[in-house]
């Protein structure tokens, strides 16, 4: 028997992950300079690893209700409230946002994608991309239409006009973004809300690094205690719970990205049918682990994440010498441009860094373009220096 001419033309359609080739590539590479992977370098907090050492001990080991722990969904609609001013329902509430536990913001991904797109459906998605956005797409029989966003990389109300049709469902953005690393401005986030709202598509919001923006990205907060310095977000603007999803997550700014644990919030009719296809799906996001992550409300990450801002820093003033890099305002990624003297790709620049043992991901796999790569900084400062100083006598030559 043949299996491949079983295989569905869901699978069929789609590519394996870029990033993934890249991990596997560094497998065989002798302690490679590793700046491809999207993963913190800081342990979990003690009193998250504490909180789920003790929901483990104490039996809490079984299913969670679909929606998520009680505690956990009252803990996350109470911050929501506080953050984005929100009054979050439960889900039969149809006039009420509604929260949702998920399996990482990858699995608020998939059960947004499934819950609103039909084949023959549209997308819009921003170029260069998180890497499951366009293939989601293609599992739904749909098509995810890309916005192209260089040199800048902000997905602005004017670049994403001309492309809604008929056949959009949503249009989605991420900001801090991966790979660039780049955030929208509060008018920027506003002007993207009223586009989506009078064109009558839903604005996903993709903030999984929403905590991990650094202080000259920061504004202040619309809601909350004054004195609030929040990264923009089109759910602070009001009447803003009606056009957006809001998909968030703890990963990446505690260090668990293994837990796979996220969140979102949205209209009641978009939640209660992730919920719905998550009954069928996930089932629910790992029990223990949501008790662990309730003491995230309460954890401080900023010292982190204005080391990581000193990293950022590094990049900028290392590499911007010898080529264009956005200025990263979040996230632990840089998009670097190739220089165009070099005659090169993404993907050759990338050969050229694995032969001198380094690891980056060509740009190619986040874009319908191969003129960048992006670097991740999520790794020691002594390793990046010497990362950086490779790179720019790469590109220098």
């Amino acid at each position: 028997m043949n299996a491949t001419s079983l295989l569905s033309d869901r699978a069929l359609g789609m590519d394996s992950s870029g990033i993934r080739r890249v991990f596997e590539l560094g497998a065989t590479l002798d302690k490679p300079i590793n700046l491809s992977i999207g993963q913190p370098d800081f342990p979990v907090p003690d009193a998250l690893k504490n909180a789920a050492i003790e929901a483990v001990a104490t039996d809490l080991n079984g299913y969670s209700l679909n929606q998520g722990l009680p505690d956990l969904v009252v803990r996350t609609t109470e911050y929501l409230q506080h953050d984005v001013g929100w009054t979050c329902g439960p889900p039969k509430d149809a006039d009420s946002p509604t929260v949702l536990i998920t399996a990482g913001t990858s699995g608020a991904l998939v059960l947004a994608y499934m819950s609103l797109l039909d084949a023959g459906d549209e997308i819009i998605i921003p170029d260069p991309y998180f890497v499951s956005y366009p293939e989601l797409a293609t599992m739904c029989g749909a098509e995810a239409v890309r916005c192209e966003t260089y040199p800048d990389f902000k997905m602005t109300a004017e670049r994403v006009a001309p492309l809604i049709t008929e056949r959009t469902k949503a249009v989605l953005y991420c900001s801090p973004s991966n790979p660039a690393g780049v955030a929208l401005s509060e008018q920027e986030c506003a002007e993207l809300l009223e586009l989506c709202r009078s064109r009558g598509v839903l604005l996903i919001a993709d903030e999984i690094y929403d905590e991990f923006a650094f202080a000259d990205a920061r504004t202040q907060a619309a809601v909350g205690d004054a004195g609030d310095l929040r990264c923009p977000s089109p759910a602070r603007l009001p009447g803003s719970e009606d056009t957006v999803l809001l998909i968030r997550g703890f990963g990446k700014t505690y260090g668990c990205t293994g837990w796979r644990l996220g969140y979102c919030a949205g209209p009641a009719s978009v939640v209660n049918a992730m919920i719905k296809i998550q009954q069928y799906t996930f089932v629910c996001a790992p029990t223990p682990l949501q008790a662990g992550v309730l003491a995230a409300f309460d954890t401080d990450m900023g010292p982190t994440v204005q080391a990581y801002a000193q990293r950022r820093d590094m990049i900028c003033e290392t590499l911007g010498e010898v080529t264009e890099v956005a200025r990263p305002d979040g996230a632990f990624y840089a998009f670097v441009k190739v220089p165009e003297r070099l005659g090169m790709t993404g993907t050759r620049f990338f050969e050229r860094c694995v032969e001198e043992n380094v690891l980056v991901i060509p740009g190619g796999v986040f874009s319908e373009r191969d003129t960048h790569i992006r670097l991740s900084y999520a790794t020691d400062p002594a390793r990046l220096a010497e990362g950086l100083e490779i790179i720019g006598r790469l590109m220098s030559d």
